[in-house]
């Protein structure tokens, strides 16, 4: 295949995936991967493949492409597309948890050699290791990451970017637990989106969506938070966006959690811990099982109810707390908890998680009571040594 009719072959792809006739572009782009010889075609094309398997959900595979557009880049020598190909790797590990990875190769980014890409890319380098801090909860880092990718937008006029930077702080400040600016930046998000997004991807609407809905929930406007994350909701169903549909589940969970209403709550935990485990995000999965936890724990006034008076379904929750701990680990093991005691020996690898989310699971677990059967190992965090002493 020449160069001309892989350039055809690439377009006929890029309109059938924007008409959502996504598995019949994927097909066209794999054959243009198999049969093409041009080396800047196979670039092109492993580059819509990083895109499509990422808003698929497919993380595994786009970290799979992200490795091989890397060997094409230093076939062809050139340091714009080395650059770009370091960033679709550094995204490929932070959609999989692999924060430290994502640190890294952002860091090979910015020490490469200025070139063209390098303005254009560089905000969201900085936007990517921003996140990538902040799923380590290295707060101050993570805001200087997207102060400086605000700046790159700004500088250059990238209304895109903005949206995705407005986001991410939203994330960061729900975190940090200012509400009122967790609600702010994603409502400068969807006005961006309102007066510069005629001809964008609506997954920057869904995104904003999203981000409002989490931060009216965390305001108590729960009537709003439904009404926002079911519009995202709606747009990820009709793109087939995986990852979006798991988080908007696991938002409603959250709304229904917070009116009260646990037995709405519960399947949908359930359905947004199933495809967090289905396309590889540890940190959601920690959040979806905290979130089951924190259900548990309203079901009863534990501290008010004698032992022998509580709900026996309720010695879920040492193995649940357990389960969270694990997927905070690299190849930890997958799946909702087992009915078992739980023994925190075997999770000996560095946390994907820091010290604030141990301390949650400490308040889960201080509301149950003594953890029977906890063995902490050598390398657990000190809160888990607190967590079996209670």
């Amino acid at each position: 295949m020449g160069q001309d009719q892989t350039k055809q072959q690439i377009e006929k792809g890029l309109q059938l995936y924007q008409s959502n006739q996504t598995e019949k572009a994927l097909q066209v782009w794999t054959k243009v991967l198999e049969k093409s010889s041009d080396l800047m075609g196979r670039f092109r094309v492993l580059g819509c493949l990083v895109t499509a398997h990422s808003e698929m959900g497919r993380y595994k595979e786009m970290l799979k492409f992200a490795v091989v557009q890397i060997d094409t880049a230093r076939e062809l020598e050139d340091a714009d597309f080395l650059l770009e190909s370091y960033l679709n790797l550094a995204r490929s590990n932070e959609k999989l948890c692999e924060f430290h990875k994502t640190i890294s190769y952002c860091k090979t980014c910015l020490g490469l050699p200025g070139t063209r890409a390098g303005a254009q890319l560089g905000g969201q380098v900085s936007l990517s290791m921003g996140n990538a801090f902040l799923g380590l909860s290295v707060f101050q880092k993570a805001l200087e990451s997207f102060e400086k990718a605000l700046r790159y937008a700004h500088n250059n006029d990238d209304a895109m970017l903005e949206c995705r930077v407005c986001c991410s702080l939203g994330s960061f400040y729900a975190q940090v637990k200012d509400y009122e600016k967790a609600l702010f930046f994603p409502c400068k998000a969807a006005e961006l989106v309102n007066n510069y997004g005629k001809g964008w991807s609506l997954k920057y609407r869904a995104m904003s969506q999203y981000h409002m809905a989490v931060a009216y929930r965390l305001l108590g406007r729960l009537g709003s938070a439904m009404e926002c994350c079911e519009e995202s909701m709606k747009i990820a169903l009709q793109h087939g966006d995986r990852p979006l549909q798991a988080l908007c589940l696991l938002c409603f969970a959250d709304i229904h959690r917070s009116r009260g209403d646990l037995e709405t709550a519960f399947p949908r935990y359930d359905s947004a811990m199933s495809i967090m485990t289905e396309i590889g995000n540890r940190l959601g999965q920690v959040q979806a099982l905290l979130g089951v936890a924190k259900c548990w724990v309203a079901r009863k006034a534990l501290d008010k109810v004698p032992a022998e008076q509580r709900d026996p379904e309720l010695s879920q929750l040492p193995p649940l707390i357990h389960e969270a701990w694990l997927c905070m680990t690299p190849g930890s093991r997958r799946g909702l908890p087992p009915r078992h005691s739980c023994s925190f020996s075997t999770a000996r690898q560095r946390p994907i998680y820091s010290w604030g989310s141990c301390q949650v699971v400490l308040t889960i677990a201080k509301a149950l009571g003594p953890a029977q059967g906890c063995s902490p190992g050598p390398s657990s965090p000190p809160c888990l040594f607190v967590l079996c002493s209670l």
